[in-house]
């Protein structure tokens, strides 16, 4: 990666440098986050069921993956790997999932063996209770374990079950006659048969009759077994003392305990689904989008993130990481901050889209607009979500109480509203737990602040391009894409791994980040610290498509963007594009120019097809790379030559795919239609069939050629050099 492309990088994670203009990042992303489960683990897309736990909440995605998040004292908001879930139930502390083969995984709170479930996989059905677990088995029979005080893990005998429900220590059945049965505590159902639905809360019950109306029993201290009156429910929820019914117009309604708002849905028409907690709600749209609402706080006190989500989308361009919140600056110059925001609204960012530059503290946010001005918000404790006046700024940064502003003569200042004295060579700023740190023009590195373990006390050297500011460590990125770190090196975060191909770095509270040339990133520290505290947030997904990283707190970030779709055109005027795998020659390839994307931005030395790369003669000092308008569009397009013998196609294919970046660092993609040569019919094998192919058409020419696929070599006549080609791949 080049100078510029290092610098494109850093700007991207806010590390903005001093030019004749404000920087800003171009390549629109999505987000991902790892580490403290207080936000969701994955994307909320695509979600096909939820389920809401007590302090924790779950959500199955198409891919059968499962999404979790929230209070994670048991490992409960610590998902199962896999993709093969076909439905998921949370508890108080505990969680279920159904596995397409039907078994049953558990995780969470284990003290009385209710994450433990039973082998086998004739399960079709799960529910979870307090601390105990009930399923619905294939023969129509119910199996239970965990908990039994009063009985709720004893189910009756019968092969007649058709629907399940679990309450805090009482346990339901629907059966196949439309009647209901109940055991436990508070659990009493009402008589009849014209049940479809049945749904438990801590001590009330609900059911749906199939006339549409709803039926509650139990505890009705909150009104949550007084369910409104009609015919046009669909669904129902029970909460701890709140409850739930989805109507036929898909609109929610609500009664019980709402202190917290948990029994007051949002208006719309578009729910397919809804789920109660203790005091909070989730509902699942028809877009696979999830809506919540209650409390993100549970009654310790902390915060869990239970219905405040970030938002959906691959239009963000820089991100910043704050205690227990999260700002994201969109494509559009718009600004969008969610987490804990109860206390000072640091998470609820100005309305506006001129904003290129985003910094998030411990509660107090800041932005740098577009004019040079900076707005803050949150707490304002030593003025600093107060900024100074002006609109000559290129960067801010924000710690714990403290902020910075870079001005575009180079002088620093802002903290308690006096200018740093080494001013006018600053290019670069950070800010951690209780101090600062400044890259200079000359490439040297000045902190101040406190200085307990040394953060403030960088290393001497003039070689440095980006620094990073944690709680009480600090980091800095070389000119040779190596990376020193010091101050607090209790839980590692201060040792950076050996290696000279990364080019961005992220400081948190006791984990760091860094972001190689490849896009993957890297982490360490985060355990046996000053808590011991660790969630995985210095354990990073895989994948190279990252472009960004931010790290505070127990959790992490990081912007990935897909690579940019393009269209290539293999052996650019044969609509068949014929390949010999097993050839040492050339095969050429043009990347085409269009409407959106220029190819002639795309650096050759990074084109891989299929593991090939670009030839290159001339003792290596002459790439075969061409610009030319290939496809006759009036557009120079980009043509280059692949060495065949790196090809890695496997038999029987059909397409090749072209990865590559340009030469700013954004990744490329595109794929084409190939026919290897030797298997005829594209079976994977050369074998009797595809000899036939060219037998069938033997000596003739032209128009005569009836089977096109027997021209191997593309010469307007079928003889021996087709013949060869076949044979030469024989019984591969």
């Amino acid at each position: 990666m080049n100078a510029q492309s290092l610098f494109r990088v850093l700007l991207v994670c806010c590390l903005i440098s001093i030019s004749s203009q404000l920087a800003q990042p171009t390549e629109a992303a999505e987000l991902v986050v790892w580490g403290w489960q207080k936000f969701p683990n994955a994307p909320l897309t695509e979600i096909v069921q939820i389920a809401a736990g007590t302090y924790h909440n779950l959500a199955l995605k198409s891919d059968g993956s499962i999404v979790v998040w929230g209070k994670d004292r048991w490992g409960q908001a610590t998902p199962p790997a896999g993709n093969d879930y076909v439905a998921i139930a949370a508890g108080d502390e505990h969680n279920l999932a159904l596995k397409s083969d039907g078994a049953i995984v558990g995780w969470g709170n284990n003290d009385y063996g209710q994450a433990t479930p039973p082998p086998g996989n004739d399960y079709v059905a799960i529910a979870v209770g307090a601390r105990y677990s009930l399923a619905l088995k294939s023969d129509g029979s119910i199996a239970a374990w965990g908990n039994n005080d009063y009985g709720q893990a004893t189910p009756p005998a019968g092969n007649d079950y058709v629907a399940i429900a679990a309450g805090y220590e009482h346990s339901l059945a629907l059966k196949t006659d439309g009647s209901i049965v109940g055991w436990g505590f508070w659990a009493a159902p009402p008589a009849g048969n014209d049940y479809v639905a049945i749904a438990a809360g801590w001590r009330h019950s609900l059911a749906l009759r199939s006339d549409g109306s709803i039926v509650a029993w139990g505890n009705n201290d909150d009104g949550q077994s007084t369910p409104p009156v009609g015919n046009d429910y669909v669904a129902i929820a029970a909460g701890w003392r709140h409850s739930l019914a989805l109507k036929s117009d898909g609109s929610v309604v609500g009664w019980g305990r709402d202190h917290e708002g948990q029994a007051s849905p949002p208006p719309g028409n578009d729910y397919i689904a809804v789920s109660a907690g203790h005091g909070h709600t989730l509902a699942l749209k028809s877009d696979g989008s999830i809506v919540g609402w209650g409390s993100n706080i549970a009654p310790d006190g902390l915060y869990y993130g239970l219905v405040t989500f970030p938002p959906v989308g691959n239009d963000y361009v820089a991100i910043s990481a704050g205690y227990e919140y999260i700002l994201a600056l969109k494509s559009d110059g718009s600004i969008v901050g969610w987490g804990e925001d109860d206390r000072y609204g640091q998470a609820t960012p100005p309305e506006g889209n001129d904003y290129v530059a985003i910094a998030a503290g411990r509660w107090h946010s800041l932005a740098l607009k577009s004019d040079g001005a900076i707005i803050g918000w949150g707490r304002d404790a030593h003025s600093m979500a107060t900024p100074p006046a002006g609109n000559d700024y290129v960067a801010i940064a924000a710690g714990w109480y403290q902020s910075l502003a870079l001005k575009s003569d180079g002088s620093v200042g802002w903290e308690y509203d006096e200018w740093w004295s080494y001013s006018n060579d600053c290019i670069a700023i950070a800010a951690g737990g209780n101090h600062s740190l400044a890259l200079k023009s000359d490439g040297s590195i000045a902190g101040w602040g406190w200085d307990k373990y040394g953060q403030a006390t960088p290393p001497p050297g003039n070689d440095y391009v980006a620094i990073a500011a944690g709680k009480y460590h600090s980091l800095a990125l070389k000119a040779d894409g190596s990376i020193v770190g010091w101050g607090d090196d209790g839980s590692g975060q201060a040792t950076p791994p050996a290696g000279n191909d990364y080019v961005a770095i992220a400081a948190g509270y006791e984990h760091s980040l860094a972001l190689k040339t490849d896009g993957s990133i890297v982490g360490w520290g985060g355990a046996n610290g000053t808590n011991g505290y660790y969630y995985g947030q210095a354990t990073p997904p895989a994948g190279n498509n990252y472009i960004a990283i931010a790290a505070d707190g127990y959790y992490s970030l990081a912007l990935k963007a897909d690579p940019l779709e393009v269209e290539i055109d293999v052996k650019p005027g044969n609509g068949r594009n014929p390949i010999n795998a097993n050839s040492r020659g050339v095969i050429t390839v043009a990347i085409l120019t269009t409407d959106t994307f220029d190819a002639t931005t795309v650096d050759p030395e990074t084109i891989l097809l299929s593991g090939a790369t670009v030839a290159i003669r001339g003792n290596g000092k002459h790439i075969l790379a061409d610009e030319k308008d290939v496809d006759g569009d009036g557009d120079i397009d980009l043509l280059v030559k692949i060495e065949t013998q790196g090809l890695n196609i496997e038999p029987g294919a059909t397409r090749v795919t072209l990865t590559g970046e340009t030469f700013d660092g954004m990744k490329i993609e595109g794929s084409d239609e190939i026919a290897l040569v030797g298997d005829l019919n594209g079976d994977g094998s050369v074998n009797i069939v595809d000899l036939n192919i060219v037998l069938t058409q033997w000596g003739k020419s032209g128009a005569g050629i009836t089977d096109l696929r027997a021209d191997v070599d593309l010469s307007g006549d079928v003889g021996l050099e087709d013949l060869n080609a076949v044979l030469m791949d024989w019984g591969k």
